[in-house]
C-alpha cells in the first residue's frame, strides 16, 4: 500500500501582521470562488500550497505540504522536516518558521488500481449502499459527482472518509478550468481505473490521537511512523472486509461455510437488512443483537462482504477491496 501524506500547517495573526504578508503575495493570489479564501500555488511544483483566509474574526494562513512531492523517501523524516523548515522560512522572509505554525490536519490518501473506469464504478455503487456509518453522516462535495463519490464526515471525531473516482474528479475540474483537449485526454489517461481514498484529520484534537508530541517537527515525524495505521483504522470502520456477490451468491456462501446454525441465522438475517435499511449501521441495530462484532467477524473469516451488489446492476463479482492493498 502506497500512502500519501498531506500535512496541513496553520497561523493566526493579527489583522498588520497578516496584511503586510497578504500584500507582498499579492501578485501570487488567486481568489478561491465562494470561499473567502486566497491561494498562492507559486511553491506548488516543490509540493506546498499556501491559503490565506481574511475573514473578519480571524486572519489565518495555512501551509499544505504534500510530503510525497517534497521528499522520494518517506523514511528520511529528517529530510522532510529540513526542506519543509526551508521553505517555510524562506516563503515569508525568515519572519515565521516550522515552529511557529499548528499542525491542524493531515489527509492520508491512498490510490486503488482497479483496472478500470468500469470497475471503480462497480465497487462505488455496492460501497455507496454501506450508507450510514456509526459516528459518521454522509456528506456531498461540489468537486465530487454524487455518483462517483461515497463521502462521510465525522459528527465529532473531526475525521472524514473520502472515496471517489479519480478520473471523474480530475477531469471534473480541468473542464471548470477551461483545460484543452491534450491536457484532458493525459489527465484521463493517467487517473483512469483509479479508486482514491482518502482519510483526513481536520483538527488539532483528531491529529493528536496518532501524534502527541508538542511541537509541529515530531508531530509530522510520529504521524508519518503512524499515517498506515491512522488511514486503516477509519477505512476499516466504514468498508467491510470481504469479496462482494450478489444476494444468492451470498446466502449460498453462508449456508455452505458457516456450520453454527445460530451464527449463521444472524448473518443470514444482516444480509437480507442492509438493503432494507439501506445502511450497514441501521441494519445492525435493527438486529438487535449484543454480538454484532462477532456476527462481522463471522463475514471475515469466509471473506464475504455483507454488503451485497443490487439486482440492477450487471456485475456479479467484486473481489475484496482489501486485497489491492497488498498488490
Amino acid at each position: 500500500m502506497v500512502l500519501n501524506q498531506t500535512f496541513e500547517l496553520s497561523l493566526i495573526l493579527d489583522t498588520d501582521p497578516f496584511q503586510r504578508i497578504f500584500t507582498t503575495k499579492a501578485s501570487y493570489l488567486k481568489e478561491v470562488e465562494l470561499d473567502g479564501e486566497y491561494i498562492d500555488p507559486s511553491l506548488a511544483e516543490k509540493g506546498i500550497t499556501v491559503v490565506y483566509r481574511a475573514s473578519k474574526y480571524k486572519k489565518r494562513i495555512r501551509v499544505l505540504a504534500n510530503a510525497g512531492m517534497i521528499v522520494n523517501d518517506y523514511s528520511n523524516t529528517d529530510k522532510l522536516i529540513r526542506k519543509l523548515d526551508k521553505c517555510v522560512s524562506e516563503y515569508f522572509n525568515h519572519r515565521y518558521t516550522l515552529d511557529d505554525f499548528t499542525l491542524s490536519g493531515v489527509t492520508l490518501t491512498v490510490d486503488i488500481d482497479v483496472d478500470s473506469r468500469e470497475k471503480v464504478s462497480d465497487y462505488l455503487k455496492v460501497l455507496q449502499r454501506i450508507g450510514k456509518v456509526k459516528g459518521f453522516s454522509p456528506v456531498d462535495y461540489d468537486c465530487f459527482d454524487s455518483k462517483a463519490s461515497f463521502c462521510l464526515s465525522g459528527n465529532s471525531n473531526d475525521i472524514d472518509f473520502l472515496l471517489y473516482d479519480l478520473e471523474a474528479a480530475t477531469v471534473g475540474q480541468l473542464r471548470n478550468a477551461d483545460a484543452g483537449r491534450k491536457q484532458l485526454q493525459s489527465a484521463s489517461m493517467q487517473t483512469k481505473g483509479i479508486l482514491r481514498a482518502e482519510v483526513r484529520l481536520t483538527k488539532p484534537k483528531a491529529v493528536r490521537e496518532y501524534a502527541d508530541a508538542t511541537d509541529v517537527a515530531s508531530q509530522i515525524v510520529e504521524l508519518m511512523k503512524n499515517s498506515a495505521d491512522a488511514f486503516m483504522e477509519t477505512f476499516a470502520r466504514v468498508v467491510p472486509f470481504g469479496d462482494f456477490h450478489k444476494m444468492t451468491a451470498a446466502v449460498e456462501i453462508i449456508r455452505s461455510e458457516v456450520k453454527d446454525s445460530i451464527m449463521r441465522r444472524r448473518m443470514l438475517r444482516l444480509l437480507t437488512l442492509i438493503p432494507e435499511k439501506k445502511s450497514l449501521h441501521l441494519a445492525q441495530k435493527a438486529m438487535n443483537c449484543r454480538d454484532a462484532e462477532k456476527v462481522m467477524m463471522a463475514f471475515t473469516k469466509i471473506n464475504l462482504s455483507p454488503v451485497t451488489i443490487s439486482k440492477r446492476h450487471e456485475v456479479k463479482h467484486l473481489e475484496n477491496l482489501y486485497s489491492y492493498f497488498l498488490k
